[in-house]
């Protein structure tokens, strides 16, 4: 009897001993419970800063240019570069949060503070909006494309305000953006992969939802109420959304920051270089510490919350940073670095090139909320008498599609495809980009061809095109986005160590960055360029007017760059390879962690009874 109550006892402390999480920590620094922190319970009040701040972030940027155009006066072209250069600029310092949070503020509390940076600007743009001494005078930018009415240029502290009114919006969302969705995934452990694949498509449905409201209400609010209402209701939502954060702090798992992610880097590359002249051993077993030549240690690797990574032969140059050359002797960290170290940088070399094939693709988005919408302003946007469609509100089109396809994606395509590719998923990540990179060059396509048919009709019989024509392009990226974005966030963070999930996360958002700059460099370019070579010394964007323009020649232009870049994609899909302690789980049911667990706990039950019977 005693045997058996020592049994039952064992057991209870066992599975209590589970129950608590040592890789997280609740708000108070205390390590959390399964049953009180983190799941869908908590992500869902991440999911609703995620909604309620892009709804903010989107109907200020996907209207942007109707208002920097009309209201402060900047010429079509500049004024499409001052919204990409914008948008660019959010998505870029999206690196500076992931920093932050993973080295020294955790992800809630960056979350927090910059939310209310971002909240700041909102106001800021309100006010300015609102007061005429802090705009030009009124004149109409369409009309006066012989300067007679003198359109005046927003300058000196008028344009200082709007500028410090953005880039204040900018840092506050460049911050949030890769910790809102971090901070969610971090509710789930690493080895729940169907429950981490579900979270980004659920998180990609706050994405639409917000983005849906911004380009319906919000937008229709700033067309007919003024855009001083709409920039006000957009900082009313970001207030709610840092509410629902707020709400969440009782059950949230923190990942606790671990000091600057670039100093274990730079060590990587510092011994390297001074190791340069070594020879690489052609036994990886004796690199320092490394995990290959332990047999239990292969599987302990393969557990998502071991931190550490089996040695791969890519990149061999720089395991000579893990060659020992003092036998005996302690080694500076900057001479001497583990296995894990020298992988993870490996890592972040490797998903380089997968980055970098899906800029094109952000430069695309790029263009649907410049040219695009200054094309809607050109076509006939009524509906009845009394109502029209506000230009911008066409970027909404896809995100209604979206609302319904991607509940239909999680609960209809991923169980059938799982069936066939055995992946929790349904597709892996990497799978699921090239769809979207591949699908992307048909908006192009559809952009070009719709534009060269409105150009036409507008020069040759005086027609207007209705503005449901450029629905098409934007439904198209629609789809794609849903591929790729989703595809890339849950590469990144499943590709991810412990303390460097918001920073490679911010890599996703650093490729619309990328995107949006590349477009303006794209269209300083093609005007150089193009008023070059043209008999009547204009280029293909350099007028306020879409039918002096040649749009349709540059949208052509970026078919043919996406389709190349579709190509490139998969050269380097094909050639990157998963470290082995990374790679995606493909058991259906249970994980390896769950299996180890399990494992652990019955052996130290059966040595219990074994004492408790001698």
């Amino acid at each position: 009897m005693d045997s058996v109550e020592k049994t039952r006892e064992l057991k209870t402390d066992s599975m209590l001993s589970l129950d608590v999480d040592e890789t997280a920590v609740d708000w108070r620094g205390r390590p959390c419970k399964a049953n009180k922190h983190g799941g869908m319970t908590a992500a869902v009040f991440v999911l609703g800063l995620q909604a309620f701040e892009m709804t903010a972030i989107a109907a200020v940027g996907n209207n942007l240019i109707t208002y920097v155009f009309n209201e402060m006066h900047f010429p079509l072209s500049k004024s499409a570069n001052i919204v990409t250069n914008f948008i660019g600029t959010v998505f870029l310092l999206s690196l500076f949060g992931g920093f932050l949070s993973d080295s020294y503020l955790g992800s809630f509390w960056t979350m927090l503070i910059f939310g209310f940076v971002e909240l700041s600007g909102f106001i800021l743009l309100s006010v300015q909006a609102h007061l005429p001494e802090w705009r030009p005078s009124p004149c109409n930018m369409l009309t006066d494309t012989d300067g007679t009415q003198n359109c005046q240029e927003a300058k000196g502290y008028k344009a200082l305000i709007l500028y410090l009114a953005l880039y204040l919006v900018a840092l506050g969302s460049g911050c949030l953006k890769p910790n809102i969705i971090s901070h969610g995934a971090d509710q789930f452990k690493k080895q729940e992969s169907k429950k981490l694949s579900t979270y980004f498509n659920v998180a990609y449905f706050a994405f639409c939802m917000g983005q849906l409201i911004a380009l319906t209400l919000l937008v229709w609010v700033q067309t007919h109420s003024g855009m001083d209402i709409g920039f006000g209701v957009s900082a009313a939502a970001m207030a709610v959304g840092l509410i629902s954060l707020i709400f969440g702090i009782f059950v949230y798992r923190n990942k606790s920051p671990r000091g600057s992610i670039f100093t274990p880097i730079a060590q990587v590359f510092v011994a390297a270089i001074t190791k340069r002249k070594q020879i690489c051993p052609s036994n990886t077993y004796i690199l320092h510490g490394s995990q290959n030549n332990i047999a239990t240690n292969r599987v302990l690797a393969t557990s998502p919350n071991n931190r550490n990574l089996l040695h791969t032969e890519k990149f061999r140059f720089l395991d000579k940073a893990c060659i020992k050359v003092q036998d005996g002797a302690n080694e500076s960290p900057w001479k001497l670095c583990t296995v894990t170290q020298v992988e993870q940088v490996k890592i972040i070399m490797s998903v380089v090139p997968i980055f970098a094939c899906t800029i094109i693709f952000n430069t695309i988005l790029a263009q649907l909320q410049t040219f695009s919408v200054q094309q809607g302003s050109a076509m006939n946007n009524k509906i009845t008498n009394r109502f029209q469609i506000p230009p911008a509100s066409l970027q909404a089109i896809p995100y209604i599609l979206l609302i319904f396809v991607v509940p239909l994606y999680e609960i209809v395509f991923v169980p059938v495809a799982s069936k066939f590719t055995k992946k929790d998923s349904g597709i892996s990540p990497l799978q699921r980009v090239g769809v979207g990179l591949f699908v992307a060059t048909f908006s192009m396509v559809a952009a070009a061809l719709i534009e060269k048919k409105r150009r036409t009709a507008a020069l040759n019989s005086n027609q207007i095109l209705s503005i449901f024509w450029i629905a098409p392009q934007f439904l198209i990226f629609g789809l794609s986005e849903m591929f790729t974005a989703v595809g890339l966030i849950e590469f990144f963070y499943k590709q991810s160590l412990e303390g460097m999930q918001s920073f490679l996360t911010a890599m996703t958002y650093c490729s619309y960055s990328f995107g949006f700059y590349l477009s303006s460099l794209l269209v300083s370019l093609v005007n150089k360029i193009t008023s070059r070579t043209s008999s009547s010394a204009h280029g293909w964007l350099s007028d306020n007017d879409l039918n002096k323009d040649r749009l349709d020649l540059f949208y052509w232009l970026l078919a043919a760059l996406s389709l190349i870049n579709f190509f490139n994609y998969l050269f380097w899909s094909r050639w990157y390879s998963y470290n082995p302690s990374l790679s995606p789980t493909t058991t259906p049911h249970e994980s390896h962690g769950e299996d180890l667990e399990n494992q652990s706990l019955n052996n130290n039950i059966s040595k219990h009874i074994l004492r408790a019977d001698n």
